[in-house]
This record gives C-alpha cells, sequence and structure tokens, in this order.
C-alpha cells in the first residue's frame, strides 16, 4: 500500500517537491493557506487537497512543510490548529523551511513528546533545482528519522546529508546563504566593472568562466544579470529574511559575517527600491542604479 504523506506549503518551491512525492508513488495530500493552489495542485499531479491542516495529516505516515520563516513554521506545526497535534504517533515530521536552528529545535522537542520524528531539511538549488528534483538537502535530527526521511527526500534531491541533530540542517543552510551572497555581489561586482570599462562583457564572462572565478551563480546567472534579466524563483527578501538570520546565529556565536551583513544592506537598498521580488542576483541592478544617480 502507498505511504500516506502530508505536504504543507504550495509556494514557489513546494508546489514542484509534492509534485515529485506523488509522481514518486506516493499518496500525497496538500495544504495551502491559499485554496485555489492546493486546488490547482491537486488537479495538476492526480493528487487530493484538504481545506485544513488536521485534515491534511491526520493519517499520514509522514508530513512535509515548506513554508516562510520561524513564524510560518510555528502557525503550521505548533499552533492550535497545526501538524503536532493531529499527527498519529510514530509519524515523521520533515520541515523544509528555510528557519533558524532554534525553531527547528522547537519543533524537535514539540515532536518528540508526542513520539513524532523529526528533521530539519532545508534545501538549496532554487526554483530550478524543484521543478528538475535535483536540490540538495541538509539534515539535522536522529540517525533513525534521516534514515526514514531519506527515501522521501530522493523524490527531488540529488545530494542528501545528515549534518547531525536537530538543527544542525539549518546552520548548514547558513553557511550556504552566506557563501552564496558573497558570492553574488563578487559576480554582481566583476560584471558591472566589465560594462563600464569597455568590454565585451560576455565574453570576458565566457572566459573566465573557464577559470578559478568559476561558481554555480556564474554559470545560472551570469548572463541573466548581464542583460538585466530576474525573474527568478528566489527573491531579494527572502534572501533578505535568510541573511538575517545568519547574522543572529553568528552575533550569539561571536562570529563575525563583515561582508554577509555589507551584503544585507545592499539588499535593505534594494527592498527600499521596489525591488524586493527580484531575484537575489539583482545585486547588479544595485550598482547600476547606484551609478545613474552618482553614487557609488
Amino acid at each position: 500500500m502507498k505511504a500516506k504523506i502530508a505536504f504543507i506549503g504550495l509556494g514557489t518551491m513546494g508546489f514542484p517537491m509534492a509534485g515529485h512525492l506523488q509522481a514518486a508513488g506516493y499518496a500525497v495530500t496538500v495544504y495551502n493557506r491559499t485554496q485555489e493552489r492546493a486546488r490547482h495542485w491537486a488537479q495538476s499531479h492526480s493528487g487530493a487537497w484538504s481545506d485544513s491542516i488536521q485534515g491534511a495529516v491526520k493519517d499520514a505516515d509522514a508530513v512535509l512543510c515548506c513554508v516562510g520563516a520561524d513564524s510560518d513554521l510555528h502557525a503550521v506545526t505548533l499552533g492550535p490548529e497545526g501538524a503536532v497535534a493531529a499527527m498519529q504517533p510514530g509519524a515523521l515530521l520533515i520541515d523544509h523551511t528555510t528557519c533558524s536552528d532554534a525553531a527547528a529545535r522547537s519543533v524537535h522537542q514539540a515532536a518528540g513528546r508526542r513520539d513524532i520524528g523529526f528533521v530539519d531539511a532545508p534545501v538549496s538549488g532554487g526554483q530550478q533545482g524543484a521543478e528538475a528534483g535535483k536540490l540538495v538537502a541538509m539534515c539535522g535530527g536522529s540517525d533513525a528519522d534521516f534514515q526514514r526521511a531519506a527515501p522521501l527526500l530522493r523524490a527531488y534531491c540529488q545530494t542528501i546529508e545528515h549534518m547531525g541533530g536537530a538543527g544542525d540542517g539549518q546552520l548548514t543552510k547558513m553557511v550556504n546563504q552566506i557563501c552564496v551572497a558573497g558570492l553574488l555581489q563578487a559576480l554582481a561586482e566583476g560584471l558591472n566593472f566589465a560594462q563600464q570599462a569597455g568590454i565585451d562583457a560576455h565574453k570576458a564572462l565566457s572566459v573566465i568562466s573557464g577559470g578559478a572565478a568559476q561558481s554555480w551563480q556564474m554559470d545560472h546567472r551570469g548572463e541573466t544579470m548581464l542583460n538585466g534579466e530576474f525573474d527568478f524563483g528566489f527573491a531579494v527578501d527572502w534572501m533578505r529574511k535568510d541573511l538575517g538570520i545568519c547574522l543572529n546565529a553568528a552575533a550569539t556565536r561571536g562570529a563575525a559575517l563583515p561582508v554577509t551583513a555589507l551584503v544585507r544592506n545592499f539588499y535593505d537598498e534594494l527592498h527600499d527600491l521596489g525591488c524586493g521580488g527580484l531575484d537575489t542576483s539583482a545585486l547588479i541592478e544595485r550598482l547600476r542604479m547606484r551609478q545613474s544617480q552618482g553614487a557609488a
């Protein structure tokens, strides 16, 4: 018999992730605050949807969620109408939300009191990775819970790594976001410099992509940055949230993040300029706008 899966949160990432689970042979029921999106998913993937979290999770063997922030995670898991209270003992809860490690541990503790397994499993790869089923998952939780989660994660992940106890997946995602922020700012500055210097920026990008400067961001965002295309899945405002989590976690541990703090300020500028919905690679657009205003 097919394992029963509930998936909470059908945003840019969650919608295709739930679809991969359905395609892998699981019986998936989805819940989303906007019911029309849940109905659309059910029609698109021949699955089921529920108009309540409790209805989606009550008979599920595993519940997965992918929501926006700490407050959203607490609402859908620990709130009075949340998943933990309605899940059956022995079930497994997997959270893909990028949130604080403290939030992950609080859900882990609440789930444990009801004999529910928990894995925090933030992912990297963006909308393209979710749609292609090639995400990277960084997981925190017990080894037993990780082993139970792994077959489900393989439906849409190309890499799955067990990082340690509850919250360690989130700490690893912070490392990812810290690195991505620095890479994107460097790429923005380099490409903008090429254009301002009057050389063929597309040729420059092509040649340096074969050398030490190469990165995923360069391969996937370099040309679109040069072309002024910023309509992708991971928005400036989401990165602002993620870098805020990183900075808070670093402050409690005495870790210095000077470049991350600077890039967070640049994303704040983009938000204030009305660009919060653009892709994170819009850092180059900030430079262009500042130049047109005669500022650095």
